[in-house]
């Protein structure tokens, strides 16, 4: 059988969660603040995935997010299959417990249903019985309820749109000696017991335990089936049993990677003598492994883009709710998650991304712009290039490929009354305000080729080629990528205006290239 390295998704997908429905496996994501949500990847080894849609195209509320909250949103989502239906459920720290459904994997999904409401409600996760009764088990969030290292147990209604009690604890990690930051669980049902597997310790030094009793609402005894150990792999925990069609069992889980994010690991997985599931290499994690299947390419979700027709790909998420284009009353599908913004994005049918110069007070900081389309970045050393051309006679009006995080910093174009000049600017964590990263130089027909070259450690080259340079030409110092408190650093392309109220023009992206 064929080796497998990991991570075998080497950039920010937080807290997967992943199903196996026949040959096919599904996995979901934290998406946090950003639109469409809730990203839907697709293997079929369980070390391969492309990315086939969103289950949300827009955050609920809606009004909550108009503007970047780039740390709250969607937490820590399941997913699970079930009376021939895919559903999602997800804890939004502010608002609540949420839940979508759809027939098909790739839409469309119903409307985001508020099956919980209240602050500090995180990481649900479902389990519909064998005798048809239906659960809910979830984790707090201290920052917003007071609460913390507790499972909290429910009955639901099978249709999964209410809950039928007011919840007990299940798991209550202060009576467990050594236990700290309970998480994260996942309810199963297997060999004659309730299991809920959950995380501990924090992302960074923490450890996945598994717990187990004869009733849903316990008491459960618990058990620590993967840790660190001697491996590099640090805070190994928070992810998904999966059971493969011929009876393996695996375990997909994230590791916190600072500026890239929580990348994704793949576990082989068996069950002791006693009935206790042993991850890994005896509970610590692999590097390498033959895989569950034969595979015969390697394959990463998609990064390139050349914008056929002035679309983005499903790689693609705003940093807020785009403005709406209508409300038709019908549920949104995961395939229309590739849409452009309305008002932000110029159609066409050609091929090449326009974005609007859109006008705001805020475009000193990127951190403040909803209108940042950004991808994940690679936990690989890359080179990131794409071609901009400036359209815009506004002073002030601006383009650019940034990478935005708590800090960023961005190389691109800017309109002044001279004509059209390449600049260079970032800002630092604590910084309200972006500066020059380097001098500006004339970019006399408006264009540039842009790139950054992502070296190890996350630390940024930015270069970049105008008129009649031969090559790129190196531009600032380089720049360590930092992420936000929970997401890791990204990708971003951005096009922005002074305040006014006249049109300022559109900023063209051709090219999207990671190598």
């Amino acid at each position: 059988m064929p080796v497998y390295r990991n991570p075998v998704l080497n950039a920010d997908w937080s807290d997967p969660d992943a199903i196996a429905v026949g040959d096919d496996y599904y996995l979901t994501a934290s998406s946090f603040g950003r639109a469409p949500g809730l990203p839907i990847l697709h293997s079929r080894d369980l070390v391969n995935w492309r990315i086939v849609g969103h289950a949300l195209p827009r955050l609920e509320p809606e009004q909550a997010f108009t503007a970047p909250r780039h740390d709250c949103g969607v937490w820590a989502p399941s997913i699970r299959h079930h009376a021939g239906r895919f559903w999602i459920f997800w804890g939004d720290p502010d608002h609540g417990i949420y839940q979508v459904n759809a027939e098909d994997v790739r839409g469309p999904w119903s409307r985001p249903h508020l099956l919980k409401a209240g602050r500090g409600l995180i990481d649900p996760c479902p389990l519909w019985d064998d005798d048809g009764r239906a659960y809910l088990v979830h984790a707090w969030a201290k920052s917003r309820s007071g609460i913390k290292n507790r499972l909290t147990g429910h009955r639901m209604s099978p249709d999964g749109r209410e809950l039928l009690d007011e919840g007990r604890t299940v798991v209550d990690g202060d009576a467990l000696p050594g236990w700290f930051t309970l998480e994260g669980p996942k309810l199963y049902r297997h060999g004659g017991w309730y299991w809920i597997f959950a995380p501990a310790g924090g992302v960074e030094t923490g450890w996945q335990g598994a717990f187990r009793a004869r009733d849903v609402f316990g008491p459960y005894e618990e058990r620590v089936v993967l840790e660190q150990g001697s491996t590099d792999v640090n805070g190994p925990h928070q992810g998904a049993w999966v059971r493969t069609a011929d009876g393996g069992d695996w375990f997909l889980h994230f590791q916190h990677r600072g500026p890239y994010g929580r990348v994704v690991h793949l576990q082989p997985m068996r069950w002791d003598e006693e009935g206790w599931p042993v991850i890994g290499n005896d509970g610590e994690p692999v590097a390498a492994h033959p895989g569950p299947v034969p595979v015969e390419q390697t394959t990463v979700p998609a990064r390139d883009d050349d914008f056929p027709g002035g679309r983005f790909g499903r790689q693609w998420s705003w940093t807020a709710n785009p403005p709406p284009v209508f409300d038709t009353g019908n549920p949104a599908s995961a395939s229309d998650a590739g849409n452009p913004g309305p008002g932000w994005t110029v159609a066409h049918a050609g091929d090449g991304l326009r974005l609007v110069c859109r006008r705001t007070p805020d475009a000193h900081d990127l951190r403040r712009l909803p209108n940042v389309l950004v991808q994940r970045m690679p936990g690989d050393p890359c080179t990131v290039e794409v071609e901009l051309r400036l359209d815009s006679d506004e002073p002030g009006a601006k383009a650019g490929l940034a990478v935005l995080g708590d800090a960023f910093s961005w190389i691109g174009l800017e309109r002044d009354a001279s004509g059209v000049r390449l600049v260079h600017r970032f800002a630092e964590s604590v910084a309200e305000h972006e500066r020059d990263a380097a001098h500006p130089r004339p970019a006399p027909d408006g264009r540039a080729r842009l790139r950054v070259a992502i070296l190890p450690g996350a630390r940024c080259h930015f270069s970049a080629r105008t008129g009649e340079d031969t090559d790129f030409l190196p531009s600032g110092r380089p720049f360590a990528a930092t992420p936000w408190r929970w997401v890791g650093a990204q990708l971003g392309l951005f096009a922005a205006a002074p305040p006014g109220g006249t049109p300022a023009g559109t900023a063209a992206f051709t090219g999207f290239r990671v190598t």
